[in-house]
């Protein structure tokens, strides 16, 4: 065997690509660890969910962003794990979605997403313009919304844009959304009036609510905002004024329209 050029030339060829591999190897872990490749810049960005290229972060504080590096990058630009600092950001309250890239040769470009408050989430939580129920402390003025379950969320924040958009030519809004257990939808309005949709056709409802206003609704009202609408007749509603409403002369409590 070892008057076999061949196969010591294979031996030989084998052990040199062997030293040639671990020493590679390490020197490879040699670089990839401080002092080697330091990171020297790291870029924070902010963006939204839609891309309309003129964000800024209004919540996420620089002081929360500096006590963040500080304590979470451990490596160089070449070790350094990306999905770890990533989870690090997305921990940030206000933080809806972060994004880093390595920048060659020596920086990271963070992007972050904040969450954009649209509403309330009962007493303990809030909803950005995506449906998406987030917990921080805010003391903004928003609008509530309630629902069975978080998930449900969603849906109410799709039915309070529609909702808006019908009531828009009366200059109402809606400033609480309500679905109920059994999936039927209630509606507060600026003016402290209380919509009830009921769970069928509330599209339609709404409407014929906005349709009939001036010329019924609003005479009914002119000692100041109703209190209740029940819309779920099916050839009218019911209403029911408010107490100093009620306590006029020669008014009524409660009058069917149709």
């Amino acid at each position: 065997m070892w008057d076999n050029h061949h196969f010591l030339n294979l031996v030989s060829n084998i052990l040199i690509v062997a030293v040639a591999v671990a020493t590679a190897y390490v020197i490879g872990l040699r670089l990839i660890e401080p002092p080697y490749f330091p990171i020297k810049e790291i870029n924070i960005y902010a963006t939204d969910s839609e891309n309309t290229g003129d964000a800024r972060l209004n919540n996420v504080s620089l002081e929360q962003i500096k006590a963040l590096l500080s304590n979470g990058i451990r490596g160089n630009f070449v070790s350094v794990n990306l999905t770890e600092l990533r989870d690090e950001f997305e921990k940030l309250q206000w933080a809806r979605e972060a994004k880093i890239n390595r920048k060659w040769p020596n920086s990271l470009d963070v992007i972050v997403e904040e969450h954009q408050p649209l509403a309330r989430w009962g007493r303990h939580a809030l909803v950005n313009t995506l449906g998406e129920v987030f917990r921080v402390s805010s003391d903004q003025s928003l609008p509530t919304f309630m629902g069975p379950t978080e998930e449900s969320a969603q849906e109410v924040t799709k039915q309070f844009h529609r909702f808006n958009q019908i009531l828009a030519p009366l200059h109402q809004y809606a400033v609480e959304v309500t679905l109920t257990p059994r999936y039927a939808w209630r509606i507060q309005l600026n003016t402290g009036t209380v919509l009830e949709l009921g769970r069928e056709n509330i599209k339609e409802r709404l409407e014929r609510y906005v349709l009939v206003y001036e010329h019924s609704i609003a005479r009914l009202s002119q000692d100041g905002p109703l209190a209740y609408v029940d819309l779920r007749y099916p050839n009218g509603f019911a209403i029911r004024l408010t107490e100093q409403a009620q306590q006029a002369p020669k008014k009524t409590s409660l009058r069917k329209e149709t």
